[in-house]
């Protein structure tokens, strides 16, 4: 029995490893995108709008592949569906080499796009697998999440260190190729969990089970949040280097690396906020952060650029909670045997967020020919998302729904103490 234990520890480690890696070679490309995309517009003579295609594209795909296709998690197993998806992303991004136009660009992007929405749909569900409670589903999406922000530090710092070097940003595509590659060997060696089945399950594990969250209100709650977090954080990621581009102030350092910083102090708090929510309630967690981001938006504004240069990144350290929780919290709120396709569900919700926010961000840029008023835009969403979850925390809307679900899927918590304490 005890070789049993440790063997499934060891299956449960690997799964883990092979999971962060993951994360952390799809973030090394989408949340680069903000260092390419000046680049972009002066080989191309495009406008903020047209540019950012080079992240619609991808969140495109990603939105597509997460809501039409998520099911496939829960039909034919994690296994299949992570490598699938592991596969078209890596040929993708290996295809990078080779392109050498805008449009071929953004279709590689969108079909890369497809890619990770596939395979994070199957990651995704297996985290719950393979996690004994809520508590520690949200502890362990935060360490994913971690691994996802080291790969977001190490992928626009190759890109602003290959320019300055007089090299390709494609150089990032190709050594996210490389990783993806070795995942693909590591994951289809591995040892992964049986997937519980659940009752009418048959009925459930298709395309037609995301349309029937439209309805339900715990998926549309999480689906609304994590819109607007994503709206707010392509604000930094996305515009932010087009904000500063003509930046000649005293921290002209600072602002080359403002993508890199963001993202460390994003990568340290999701490390800090696994040990976080073992210690707050999660309702708690997420008003007191989306408060703190709200603020620090509005004072980068009302400062300029040599403020905003230190406020914006800042903004990280209490972003870095948010959307792994939120995430992780409203897939808890399901069954085990369909965390593929809620999962989908809310990745879909969270890629209109990444496609609509930036769109509107780089078409009021271009509208009103200035920046600013990204800045500005991504400050609303900010503060929004800071009501929202204010209103959760005193509302506690979601308590009973995942105590519910901790009796039922892990038998560890008792009804009226989940309910009790909010348990996340």
């Amino acid at each position: 029995m005890n070789s049993d234990m440790t063997a499934q520890a060891g299956s449960t480690r690997l799964l883990k490893l092979l999971i962060f890696l993951m994360f952390a070679s799809f973030a090394m490309t989408t949340d680069s995108v903000g260092t390419i995309i000046p680049e972009i517009i002066r080989d191309y003579q495009l406008g903020m709008t047209a540019a950012g295609a080079f992240h619609y594209a991808s969140m495109s795909g990603i939105g597509l592949a997460a809501i039409l296709l998520g099911f496939l998690a829960d039909r034919f197993g994690r296994k299949a569906t992570i490598l699938l998806g592991l596969g078209l992303f890596c040929a993708t991004c290996a295809l990078f080499a080779i392109g050498n136009s805008f449009a071929i660009f953004v279709l590689l992007l969108f079909v890369s796009g497809l890619g990770i929405g596939i395979f994070k749909a199957g990651a995704l569900a297996l985290i719950g697998e393979i996690s004994h409670s809520t508590r520690e589903h949200a502890a362990n999406m935060n360490l994913v999440e971690g691994f996802f922000g080291v790969g977001a530090v190490i992928g626009p710092a190759i890109v602003t260190y290959s320019l300055h070097s007089g090299a390709s940003w494609k150089i990032v595509y190709l050594i996210a190729a490389a990783l993806c590659f070795l995942l693909v060997i590591g994951t289809l060696f591995a040892p992964f969990p049986k997937t519980q089945a659940a009752s009418g399950a048959e009925e459930r594990t298709d395309t037609r089970e995301a349309f029937r969250m439209l309805g339900d209100p715990f998926a549309l709650f999480f689906a609304a949040a994590l819109m607007l977090y994503v709206g707010a954080e392509a604000a930094i990621y996305v515009w932010a280097p087009t904000y500063f581009a003509d930046y000649d102030g005293s921290y002209t350092w600072l602002a080359a690396y403002l993508v890199s910083v963001f993202f460390v102090l994003r990568a340290v708090g999701r490390f800090f906020g696994a040990w976080l929510l073992s210690k707050l309630d999660w309702t708690k967690v997420i008003a007191i952060c989306s408060t703190a981001m709200a603020i620090l938006f509005w004072i980068g504004v009302a400062g300029g650029r040599n403020v905003a240069v230190f406020a914006l990144p800042a903004t990280g350290i209490f972003m870095s909670v948010l959307y792994p929780t939120m995430n992780s919290t409203g897939i808890s709120c399901f069954e085990k045997a369909r965390h593929g396709s809620i999962a989908g569900f809310l990745l879909f919700f969270t890629c209109v967020g990444a496609v609509i926010a930036p769109l509107a961000m780089g078409a009021v840029g271009d509208w009103l020919d200035n920046s600013d008023y990204s800045m500005v835009l991504g400050s609303v969403f900010a503060s929004v998302l800071a009501v929202l979850c204010l209103w959760n925390l005193i509302a506690q809307p979601i308590a009973r729904k995942l105590a519910e679900r901790n009796s039922a899927d892990y038998g560890d918590v008792p009804l009226a103490e989940g309910a009790a304490q909010g348990v996340s």
